[in-house]
Formats: C-alpha cells, structure tokens, sequence
C-alpha cells in the first residue's frame, strides 16, 4: 500500500478491518473501521476545505461547495483507495470478498476514510494533510476539465431535458443485505430505455453512481 508508515500499526489494522471480518476472526482488531470511518470523514472535510479556499481565492462558497463534493464523493475516494491498493488490504469474511467486496466502490470510499481517521490519530493533520495533497488533491484538474464538481443527476436531468426527454428514472432492481450493510442496485430510464445502472450503499449513492455512468453515454452535450 502506497501509504504513510503507521507508528501505531493496530489503527491501521482497525481501519482496514470491515464489520463481516469480526464474525470470522480474520482481523486482530477487536472492532471495526466504522469510527475511524466517522473521524476520517470529518478530518477530510476540513483539509479539502482548507485546500480549495487557498487555491480558488476568488470563487464563492457555492463552487467551492461543489468543487469539495466533487473530490470527496463516493466514486473519487474509491478510485483512490484502488490506486493505493486498499482493497487487497481489506479484512472482511469470506461472503463479503465472494460478492466483491474487495471492489465495492461504497466499501472502498469507506475505507478510505478509515484510513484517513487512523492516520490523524497516529500523526496528526499535518500528515494527513500532506498525505491528501498527494494522493487525492491531484484529481482537482480532472475533476474541472470534466466538469465532475456538477452533480451527476442535475447535470443528467439538464442534459436529457435539453434532448426533449422527460426526467431521468430512478428504479431499484436489487436491495441486497442486513438493514445495517445493505447495498443497492439501481437502473436510470431516460425515455423508455435502460442508459445504466449503478450501486451504492443507499439509494441517494446508488442513484448518483448510476447517473455517473449514464453521464458517459452523452459526451457531447453540455
């Protein structure tokens, strides 16, 4: 894994440690990543605040709202935690690698964030703040070229509206898991056809996965 040396390694144990590993023992930590999920969440709104008010001095809270959402959403803490291999680090039960876990972007996104939290505990934010400028404030450029900061279901709705089509719907296909770990699949119909289908953790992330990928299917419309 591509990341800062742990001095506590435990916290690093704990937060690559999902809930199905408990029921196995496959993990030496004794609880799992989910409050260190809570604190990484926190500590990372912070930084990537602190980051856009330095480098945009000039644009106003609503852009700089978006911008954040935009490096801070489900689908970009995912690519990142791929690049720095956190999901071959992951400890989970063997059902949950079955059904791709290992690939899940909700349980990727998550993870991240546990990482995030164990590292402010072990080092503190200037770490975690050099830490995120290198792996995660890098996709600003990308994420503006693209025009990524834009919600991905207003930006769909705009587009297909645009086209002559009615509002995009939003239909659940699979509703798999405890009340507690559920994972959702969801299909986006613009006009009477299936343009993609997306997961999530919920059906808002399911929603905005699947309005992702059917943003793909209009590159030219603005």
């Amino acid at each position: 894994m591509n990341i800062p040396d742990f001095k506590n390694t435990d916290l690093l144990t704990k937060a690559l440690t999902h809930r199905s590993a408990l029921n196995e023992k496959n993990s030496s930590a004794e609880e799992s990543n989910e409050r260190l999920e809570f604190l990484g969440d926190a500590v990372l709104e912070v930084i990537t605040t602190e980051f856009l008010f330095n480098k945009f001095p000039k644009k106003p809270e609503g852009t700089l709202t978006a911008y954040r959402s935009a490096l801070v959403k489900t689908t970009t803490l995912a690519k990142i935690a791929t690049k720095l291999g956190l999901g071959e680090a992951l400890f989970m039960s063997r059902g949950e690698e079955a059904t791709g876990g290992r690939t899940n972007i909700g349980l990727l996104a998550d993870t991240m964030e546990a990482v995030i939290g164990a590292l402010y505990l072990d080092q503190g934010i200037e770490v975690v703040s050099t830490f995120l400028h290198a792996e995660l404030f890098t996709e600003i450029d990308l994420i503006l070229e693209n025009k990524l900061y834009k919600d991905p279901k207003s930006h769909l709705q705009e587009i297909v509206q645009a086209l002559g089509f009615e509002t995009p719907d939003y239909q659940v296909i699979t509703e798999v898991g405890p009340d507690h770990d559920k994972e959702f699949t969801i299909q986006v119909v613009v006009g009477d056809k299936v343009v993609a289908r997306g997961t999530g953790t919920s059906k808002q992330r399911a929603q905005q996965n699947a309005a992702e990928k059917a943003l793909k299917k209009y590159p030219d419309a603005e």
